[in-house]
């Protein structure tokens, strides 16, 4: 059994997210790119309600997300970037009516209920079969992905970890699961 592997590809990113446009799944889809974008674990995801991101008062989005962590216990704070605020405002528009205590990734079963891990699981498994995202493919995938296409572009792995709230660089740098083509991309490019 292998271990979860982040999308590798910006294509096949762009191509989950689309997949979740074109059925029409704002749920799903807002899901995917909080996600993708805040590298939070599936259970903090869902677990988020709407006061967690939106001032009502103020009628705006927060800067700044603060929650304590499910697993770990230890708080962590993040901002909410351009993609995630039109995916939950594109949710928010798609709903009737919200308040801050409606989960925002709600299950269609029951009053004000999160969407399940395993329902969350199974979303995101099948969206990658379906669209054949290269890899062992599941809700920690996007957690993953957050930090590899962040490598990618330059951060540096101890930030990752801070961010990450991980107790060491090992285990950051098993989560960017570098493999023998980034290498080769990096001996490739450096001509010196």
């Amino acid at each position: 059994m292998g271990t979860t592997q982040p999308i590798r590809c910006l294509e096949d990113v762009q191509k989950l997210k689309d997949y979740f446009l074109q059925k029409n799944e704002i749920r799903n889809y807002a899901m995917v790119t909080i996600g993708l974008n805040t590298a939070l674990r599936i259970s903090d995801i869902l677990d988020l309600k709407w006061r967690d991101v939106y001032d009502f008062e103020q009628r705006a989005y927060k800067n700044h997300v603060s929650i304590l962590e499910k697993k770990t216990q230890k708080y962590n704070m993040f901002v909410l970037n351009k993609n995630v605020i039109e995916a939950l405002d594109m949710l928010k528009n798609s709903l009737t009516y919200i308040t801050p205590d409606y989960y925002i990734v709600k299950s269609r079963c029951g009053f004000n209920k999160p969407l399940g891990r395993t329902r969350a699981f199974m979303i995101i498994k099948q969206a990658a079969e379906e669209l054949h995202i290269e890899g062992k493919i599941s809700c920690h995938s996007l957690r993953k992905t957050f930090g590899y296409q962040a490598w990618k572009k330059g951060a540096q792995p101890s930030l990752l970890m801070a961010i990450y709230n991980h107790s060491s660089l090992e285990i950051t740098k098993r989560y960017l699961a570098i493999d023998q083509d980034d290498k080769d991309e990096i001996f490739l490019n450096i001509n010196l």
